[in-house]
């Protein structure tokens, strides 16, 4: 068929043509937003989940709602070892932007600024003494009205951004509207400024202000939060995004493809899901290629057995291969070790794991299961390699901090990517 047509979209935080199986986050969200604006009392919302299941592209989306009802947004993308000052600053000025032609008093608007500004330029070294950068290195945030003093400029990230959260949520009472800062990657925030953003959340919430935090991360976000704040886990709503349904996996396919007067056989839908797992990345995956090589409507099982060795070779290199490359090889050691146990013990588990050794997982049920949710004890994988647990720590917490593996619970592990595991299995030692 025409790849031309080809509706499906593998990318990275890119939108699918049918966004399937988040309408409960969406209708969430919009209870969020309207009892924000009408002065009752909600929770910031933090979205886990592994990594391919749509977390950025659903992150994306309730901005949009947001935008629609005229809230001031900004986002940022976490990264290790970055404050959040500057991130935060440019989000939080995008979204007074977006409030300001609202505003009838364009002092209030400009108070702030000069606030935000302060915050923002204790980013920068001392201008003075060892270390001090030349002035054309130092950084400025691109607001046009002076620096205030005394104000969300104590250099203490906690204080300051509990007095600019409360500030900007003022300027959004004045509007009748709120404010929304959506933060990707959220448990990449180093600890001082997670610790300060449930502050300010905890500030926020006791205030009633309408401003609201929304996260997405990896599934040990809870815990990264937990160990910040004792008190977040009663200060946020979390919502888990996992893989697709049966029903939503289907309707992400078909929907798209009916648009442009295509349809699927049923076992063509079996064998893609079987093959996908449900996880919406791979869903595109697999469906963008299987519209590329069928010949014509409707796709069959055939079709779809042609295409799948494609799908899994862009997958390997792509979302898998680009991730392991990243290692090193005591790192890829210990991988290799989580991937074996996961294998030979994940039957037993109650993870959302499809059975098979290759990637699109065909193989004979019995083989094994490979669990992806469920967690390797760190004890097992240290006996496998014959090293004291102590030794290996330094290549499990490089894995955690590159976002390849996370700790949920103490004492186990688990990948951050669907199908990981069974993608060593697949690579020579």
């Amino acid at each position: 068929m025409d790849p031309v047509r080809n509706p499906y979209a593998p990318g990275a935080g890119q939108r699918p043509p049918e966004l399937a199986g988040r309408g409960r986050e969406l209708d969430v969200f919009d209870v969020v937003l309207e009892r924000v604006a009408r002065g009752r009392p909600e929770r910031s919302l933090m979205l886990t989940g592994l990594r391919g299941v749509g977390k950025t592209v659903l992150l994306n989306t309730l901005r949009s709602q947001a935008i629609n009802r005229l809230w001031g947004t900004g986002k940022i993308e976490a990264r290790p070892d970055q404050s959040l000052r500057r991130p935060v600053a440019a989000a939080l000025h995008m979204a007074i932007r977006e409030l300001a032609p609202h505003h009838r008093a364009p002092d209030r608007i400009d108070a702030f600024l000069g606030v935000l500004k302060a915050f923002a330029l204790r980013a920068n070294p001392p201008a003075t003494g060892r270390g001090a950068p030349r002035l054309r290195d130092r950084w400025q945030p691109g607001i046009d009205v002076p620096a205030s003093a005394g104000r969300a400029d104590s250099g203490d990230i906690e204080i300051d951004l509990v007095e600019l959260f409360s500030d900007a949520a003022d300027l959004a009472t004045d509007v009748g509207t709120g404010i929304a800062i959506f933060i990707d990657e959220m448990q990449d925030v180093g600890a001082e400024d997670v610790s300060a953003l449930c502050a300010a959340c905890h500030e926020l919430s006791q205030l009633g202000g309408p401003l609201i935090v929304v996260g997405a991360g990896l599934p040990h976000l809870p815990a990264v939060l937990s160990a910040a704040k004792s008190y977040s886990e009663r200060l946020f709503r979390y919502q888990r995004i996992d893989r697709l349904d049966r029903i939503a996996a289907d309707q992400a396919l078909c929907a798209p493809a009916g648009r442009e007067s295509v349809e699927y056989e049923q076992k063509a839908l079996d064998l893609l899901y079987e093959k996908s797992g449900g996880y919406p990345y791979f869903v595109q995956a697999y469906g963008k290629t299987t519209w590329d090589h069928a010949p014509r409507s409707p796709i069959t099982a055939a079709d779809v057995h042609v295409a799948a060795p494609e799908a899994e070779a862009e997958l390997a290199v792509g979302f898998f291969g680009s991730r392991f490359e990243r290692a090193t090889p005591a790192e890829r050691e210990y991988m290799r070790a989580m991937a074996a146990l996961s294998f030979m013990g994940g039957a037993g588990s109650a993870g959302n794991g499809v059975a098979g050794e290759s990637i699109a997982g065909d193989t004979a049920v019995g083989e094994g299961r490979d669990d992806m949710d469920a967690a390797v004890p760190t004890a097992e994988i240290a006996k496998s390699l014959g090293r004291k647990p102590a030794s290996l720590s330094p290549a499990r917490d490089a894995l955690i901090k590159k976002g390849l593996i996370y700790s949920g619970e103490r004492g186990t592990v688990a990948f951050t990517v669907p199908h990981f595991g069974r993608y060593l299995r697949t690579q020579p030692a």
